[in-house]
């Protein structure tokens, strides 16, 4: 789940996840995860490659 929210560990994971006050979860992440989950393979590649055209290194 960590690296399908982009975060660093599985320790980050759980802060979003356990404990007494959970962080909440940003719009940009959950969008993220979801994107992940519902485009297929070609469609994440056309946004990875627009990404690209306006700026990102990837």
């Amino acid at each position: 789940m960590a690296d399908l929210a982009g975060v660093a560990s599985n320790s980050q994971w759980r802060k979003y996840t356990g404990g007494a006050e959970p962080r909440a979860m940003s719009p940009h992440i959950l969008f993220f995860m979801a994107a992940q989950l519902a485009l297929d393979d070609s469609e994440l590649t056309r946004v990875l490659d627009k990404m690209k055209e306006i700026g990102a290194s990837l």
